[in-house]
């Protein structure tokens, strides 16, 4: 399956996180990024944030105020099945490699993107299928706005995925 980088968000701490063209991702996340917080965020399991475009419009759709960088994503990527991607699923993103880690536990410093502040909209346990999803750089790399976003089969290596 392949999607694609919508757009790329970092900030000094905080949300809402601004575009981007393009970014190099290592261990530790996005450069130009940081954390306000960093005993809940950031660090090499949480490295990289992502969100689904589909689901930013689905919930704009609801009344939501919601846009991209909004909740604190790094990169916003359309055209994944985005509800079958799970802890230990891999995804070449640009010529970096990513493994997602967990579901975000959304906070209230998000309240804003949502019409009655209820920042439980996107928490995985009320809500599967809508979190953001953390992931830990497998090899670093570049990412620019519009690269391709390659889910890879279980236990498929990124070298099989491009036959490099």
């Amino acid at each position: 399956m392949t999607g694609l980088v919508a757009r790329i968000n970092v900030s000094s701490g905080g949300v809402p996180k601004t575009p981007v063209d393009a970014a190099w991702v290592d261990v530790l996340g996005l450069e130009g990024d940081g954390h306000r917080d960093s005993r809940h965020h950031g660090g090499p399991d949480r490295a990289v944030c992502l969100y689904a475009l589909e689901a930013i419009e689905a919930l704009q759709a609801e009344g939501h105020p919601i846009f991209p960088g909004a909740l604190g994503e790094n990169l916003t990527v359309r055209g994944l099945p985005w509800k079958t991607l799970t802890p230990g699923r891999v995804l070449e993103v640009g010529t970096a490699v990513l493994e997602i880690t967990a579901y975000t536990s959304p906070c209230e410093t998000i309240a804003g993107a949502f019409r009655d502040g209820d920042f439980s909209r996107v928490a995985h346990k009320r809500h599967p299928g809508w979190s953001r999803l953390y992931a830990r750089v497998l090899v670093p790399g570049r990412v620019r706005r519009g690269d391709a976003v390659r889910l890879l089969a279980p236990g498929q290596s990124p070298a099989e995925s491009t036959g490099r």
